[in-house]
């Protein structure tokens, strides 16, 4: 499979009103690139740009993949909401993509990416049984089931526990591994650990802030990471 980069050039509004200015954002094909900023400055619509499903929003300018190839059908989303649906079974619900484009579930892959996010014994239950880190963990799994060569992450391990988001981080890692993804986080710890590329998007625009030595994910006392978590969050406060 291969990985596409991501290029957007222009500028943002919602229904007239400046949201983004203009900016250059380019996601570099097979890695990770993290996206950090305040709330409100329009991240979570450029992932939704990107997927093609923001409608309320409109650019000026151009979105295209590296190999000029179309980016419908190859973009896997994962939304700040788990957005599982309730008379589903969170098998059913993670095997979602299958039933709405009218084709078997893979059954096999189903089982094997619930246990790799420790949903295992609960494959037959409803989502209103389960906390809000196993929703979110079911959401991830369903985001991955999809087998996308693009994957737009959106904030995917904030309700998770900090042991449980260091082992769900190390295993998206793993299962992404080549894919371009581009995660929102307002975790400069997250970003520090699974980053490739860092961005930072605020009211002034878009800039590239540099990522730590070394393949991630880093290991989670690693120095430099530690450096860079704290380099990001001092910039993040100034900018408040």
């Amino acid at each position: 499979m291969t990985a596409p980069g991501i290029t957007l050039e222009g500028a943002v509004d919602i229904g007239g009103a400046p949201l983004i200015p203009q900016i250059r954002l380019e996601v570099a094909q097979g890695k990770w690139t993290c996206l950090l900023g305040p709330s409100g400055v329009g991240k979570s619509t450029l992932l939704r740009l990107i997927a093609g499903i923001a409608d309320e929003a409109h650019l000026t300018g151009t979105l295209a993949a590296s190999d000029s190839g179309p980016l419908a059908g190859r973009v896997a989303l994962m939304a700040q909401s788990d957005l599982l649906l309730p008379w589903l079974s969170v098998a059913q619900n993670v095997a979602l993509g299958a039933r709405l484009r009218g084709t078997p579930p893979d059954t096999a892959r189903t089982a094997s990416l619930l246990s790799d996010v420790g949903l295992s014994a609960h494959a037959g239950k409803r989502p209103a049984t389960l906390s809000g880190g196993q929703r979110q963990r079911a959401a991830l799994a369903r985001t991955l089931m999809e087998d996308r060569p693009i994957v737009l992450l959106d904030e995917p391990f904030s309700a998770l526990d900090a042991r449980t988001r260091a082992q769900v981080q190390d295993l998206t890692a793993r299962l992404l591994a080549g894919r371009t993804v581009l995660m929102v986080t307002h975790d400069p710890a997250e970003a520090a650990r699974l980053s490739d590329a860092i961005l930072i998007l605020d009211a002034s625009g878009l800039r590239t802030r540099p990522s730590p030595p070394g393949a991630p994910p880093r290991a989670v006392d690693d120095a430099q990471a530690l450096h860079t978590q704290g380099a990001l969050l001092a910039e993040l406060r100034a900018g408040q």
